[in-house]
């Protein structure tokens, strides 16, 4: 063979070895009872925020702390150790990847999904369509 096979066949290995490996760390979504059984392993929950839960931002330790509950009901303190999001009081639904600890889902991403400023406005228009 020549080299230039050579190093083709080499890359391809390569990237399909890349690939698996991608395709290997995908996180799956689950709920805090799964990410608790996990130990220590890397979860992502998708949650709603509790409005009833404390909601604390400690400058010196930048921790910011609050409370969500995941689609199967459950409560669970969050610590997330970076500032609070901008607008995270208006989000509909926040997905959390991190890990369990003793007290709390420790959260290294936080993703928000935020109310969209479409949706009254399509309700209105879609009154009008119909009249």
């Amino acid at each position: 063979m020549k080299n230039s096979q050579v190093a083709i066949i080499v890359a391809i290995a390569v990237l399909i070895g890349y690939t698996l490996v991608k395709l290997g760390n995908s996180a799956t979504y689950s709920d805090f009872t799964t990410a608790a059984s996990a130990e220590g392993e890397a979860t992502t929950v998708i949650a709603f925020l509790d409005l009833d839960a404390e909601m604390t931002f400690e400058p010196k330790s930048v921790q910011f702390s609050f409370g969500a509950i995941d689609k199967q009901g459950k409560k669970q303190r969050v610590i997330y150790y970076e500032p609070k999001p901008q607008d995270f009081e208006r989000s509909e639904e926040i997905t959390l990847t991190g890990y369990d600890a003793d007290s709390a889902f420790i959260a290294t991403e936080i993703l928000m999904k935020c109310p969209s400023k479409y949706n009254e406005q399509n309700e209105v228009d879609s009154d009008k369509i119909y009249k």
